[in-house]
């Protein structure tokens, strides 16, 4: 289970992206554009072994929160639930490690 604690606090995230990962399934926290132009907090969670970069894009699940302490605490309960209805991909995501080609890992 994802917690508040694992995240760093608003002042980082009002800097750069936090990334961590848990159980398989890894997971990125950033400042966003919404579509009102305001600031929202981008949550975005993908399988194991790939970085958020050189995970194909189908991959990758989506979802906003506010920018504030609030949507901190949402993007966890969010975060939580896909590992609770997708436990199977994030359980297989380490048995991945040696059917990957190797893919190129420029800058």
């Amino acid at each position: 289970m994802v917690k508040r604690s694992d995240i760093l606090s608003m002042e980082y995230l009002k800097k750069t992206e936090f990334t961590g990962c848990h159980q398989g399934m890894r997971y990125r926290l950033e400042g966003i554009m919404g579509a009102d132009g305001g600031k929202r907090l981008g949550c975005t969670v993908w399988p194991e072994p790939f970085n958020f970069f050189t995970t194909p894009e189908e991959e990758k699940e989506r979802a906003e929160f506010s920018f504030d302490e609030d949507g901190v605490t949402d993007a966890v309960a969010w975060m939580n639930d896909r590992l609770f209805e997708e436990k199977d991909r994030w359980e297989q995501a380490g048995e991945k490690w040696d059917s990957y080609e190797q893919r190129s890992f420029s800058c």
